[in-house]
């Protein structure tokens, strides 16, 4: 009989969990101050969209605001609705923006929209005459082409004189799309175009980097920068030795260990021959769970940049991904291993402090961001302060 692990009757949910998430709070605090301190005279905001990056938008925003962080960036109304319960003296900004039906939960949570297109800047302007005063955070598209209003039309709102005086912006704001290139010459050319709408709009304070944006040094920083992926563990630069502290540690428990012959083929497409007689271990995480099949160690022709495909760690050693990854399991090669080394109810991680995300993710043909924010709802997830 396979002789499992037994928990004893005080070990928690997470203990046993198929899928678990450890988040470092202390390490996640600790990276908003190193990017405080990198964004000199400016105040690092925190950027919290995606709950959180996937940490948990609950947990990791109050750690965040008890850290000193008093600007925010959510994506959507919601999650700025839940992130009030944890930051009641911050200033949220709601990047998606405002729109028809949403305004009293903005006044409600004392939420500030981002407009960054003409038809939420005329239901804005509607809102004011209604309500009066209330803040709000004009995005400019400078190059990015994704969100933002047109520079031409923020130049000529800055000169229009019949504007409504209780529309008062607090913040002038725009994305570069290259930052996490250094070299690249678009970084030059968007702030440039910035200064000339900061120009326009003299006295507001003005953000335009982001975690990258913030490395690329002091004539990016302006008032405010807006740390997002750097805050999370996430490598923000191209070519760059990553200095933040790992945040999240995702493991899966072992279901299996089976012993399979030389020749044998393994998982769907049998994508995958043995060469020799060799330990699988079966674990209870898969794409339905955000580890993506584009990192199985064959027959996936979607992965072109890392042939070989993901791994895992366990038991000291790293190892790879044996055929498919499937909805809910994954197979690990742990031949190389000690015979005892790894048993049913043991854990291997797939991404943290042995496997960096972005190691992870490259073996995926993806970015960390990808990785962090996919991990599937079946996780359990818990929270330390390892100082």
């Amino acid at each position: 009989m396979t002789d499992f692990p037994i928990p004893s009757e005080d070990d928690d949910l997470f203990t046993s969990a198929g899928l678990r998430l450890t988040v470092d709070l202390s390490a996640l605090t600790e990276n908003w101050r190193d990017m405080a301190r990198r964004s000199g005279a400016a105040r690092a905001a925190a950027v919290v969209k995606a709950d959180a990056y996937g940490m948990g938008i609950e947990d990791a925003g109050e750690a965040l605001y008890l850290a000193g962080a008093r600007d925010f960036f959510v994506a959507t109304v919601d999650e700025g609705v839940t992130l009030r319960l944890y930051a009641p003296e911050a200033r949220i900004f709601v990047l998606s923006g405002i729109w028809p039906g949403t305004e009293r939960r903005f006044f409600d949570h004392d939420l500030v929209p981002v407009i960054s297109s003409d038809e939420q800047l005329a239901f804005w302007m509607a809102v004011l005459a209604d309500y009066g005063d209330y803040p709000c955070a004009l995005h400019v598209d400078t190059g990015f082409n994704r969100l933002g209003l047109h520079m031409d039309d923020a130049f000529a709102l800055a000169d229009d004189v019949s504007r409504p005086a209780s529309f008062a912006p607090v913040l002038i704001m725009s994305h570069l799309a290259c930052s996490d290139d250094p070299s690249h010459a678009m970084n030059r050319r968007q702030l440039e175009s910035f200064r000339r709408v900061t120009a326009a709009y003299e006295g507001i304070d003005a953000s335009l980097a982001a975690s990258a944006g913030v490395f690329l040094g002091e004539d990016y920083h302006f008032d405010l920068t807006r740390p997002g992926i750097s805050l999370y563990g996430g490598e923000a630069v191209c070519g760059m030795a990553n200095p933040m502290r790992p945040v999240a540690t995702a493991e899966a428990r072992v279901i299996q260990v089976r012993t399979v012959e030389a020749g044998e083929t393994v998982s769907y497409g049998r994508a995958l021959q043995l060469r020799r007689h060799s330990r699988l271990a079966i674990v209870s995480a898969g794409y339905a769970d955000g580890y993506m099949r584009s990192q199985s160690s064959g027959g996936v022709p979607l992965r072109q940049a890392v042939p070989q495909g993901g791994q895992g760690f366990i038991a000291g050693h790293k190892v790879p991904v044996a055929g498919r990854i499937t909805m809910d399991l994954t197979i690990f090669d742990v031949t190389d291993l000690p015979e005892n080394a790894v048993r049913a109810g043991d854990y291997v991680e797939l991404f943290g402090k042995n496997m960096p995300v972005d190691e992870v993710a490259r073996a995926a043909g993806t970015i960390g961001y990808e990785i962090l924010t996919s991990m599937g709802l079946r996780h359990e997830r818990r929270y330390i302060t390892e100082e």
